[in-house]
């Protein structure tokens, strides 16, 4: 029995999709045009899928999960479960005008005309805001809109805002914060799940791994007490005596946030040889 995972065949999510997995120790091929292969090394099936098609093979079972953008998921409003996010492809859903026009709110909105590749969250927005406004659904380049008077706005997916400047646009209204998340069916069968949990296993040592940092430094034994307080670790900070008399070389983990604040401090305390070192698996 195997796992089928549904996944981007090309754009945003697919390289960093494939690379989850690979990191998970996992070894999936997407070479050519293949539209499905298996795994190597854990029982695990992929399919190579239009991202606004796996929503719906997922709830229609031809895949047990996915991976994919809630931009995505939440414009297809199908019966499928979120199991986790992911942390990737990190984008937002906004609403933009073109830069010489002023704006103040929604209400600017009202009679206009809106370009969008996502009508049911664009309608969702304006029906919130009691904004009536006329919904031109295009599948790309959507932010030519106003430039050819198409429309008088668009709702499109914004990264770093450089496309957006580019077409002489500003974005004014964030609809929807997205990233990538698992999702799956909503009744897996008790095997299935089982499978499902030894791949969150693997993805929640990847992911805890990637917010800390190994820290190794040395600290005279009188300091100890007060770098102890600064690196809690996972339970306690991991102490061994140095060759010189006084000291000890004190191992431990930081979590990525605070990482720069409680360097800062412990060199403050008396560390020194900071080491830090990155974390490929973390297993709490």
């Amino acid at each position: 029995m195997k796992l089928k995972l549904a996944i981007q065949k090309s754009g945003r999510l697919s390289e960093d999709s494939i690379k989850l997995l690979n990191d998970c120790g996992i070894a999936v091929k997407n070479g050519g045009n293949l539209l499905k292969t298996s795994a190597e090394n854990f029982p695990l099936e992929v399919f190579f899928l239009r991202d606004d098609d796996i929503p719906q093979y997922v709830q229609d079972g031809v895949a047990d999960i996915g991976i994919v953008g809630e931009n995505v998921l939440y414009e297809k409003c199908k019966d499928v479960a979120i199991v986790r996010p992911l942390g990737f492809g990190k984008c937002r859903l906004s609403v933009a005008i073109p830069r010489n026009e002023s704006y103040n709110d929604v209400k600017f909105l009202q009679g206009k005309k809106l370009a969008t590749s996502y009508p049911f969250l664009t309608a969702q927005f304006l029906r919130k805001h009691r904004i009536e406004a006329e919904i031109h659904e295009i599948s790309g380049s959507v932010e030519i809109a106003p430039g050819i008077g198409l429309a008088d706005a668009v709702c499109d997916l914004v990264s770093s805002g450089s496309t957006l400047f580019m077409n002489g646009l500003k974005e004014v209204e964030v609809i929807l914060e997205s990233q990538a998340v698992l999702i799956s069916q909503e009744r897996l069968d008790e095997d299935k799940v089982a499978l499902l949990n030894r791949l969150l296993f693997r993805i929640n040592a990847v992911k805890t791994a990637k917010k800390n940092k190994y820290v190794l430094l040395n600290a005279p034994n009188d300091a100890l007490e007060t770098i102890f307080s600064l690196l809690p670790g996972m339970k306690s900070p991991t102490v061994l005596p140095l060759a010189e008399t006084g000291w000890s070389s004190v191992h431990s983990v930081l979590p990525e946030e605070e990482f720069w604040e409680k360097i800062e401090a412990l060199k403050h305390a008396g560390a020194q040889g900071i080491l830090v070192v990155p974390i490929e698996k973390m297993i709490l």
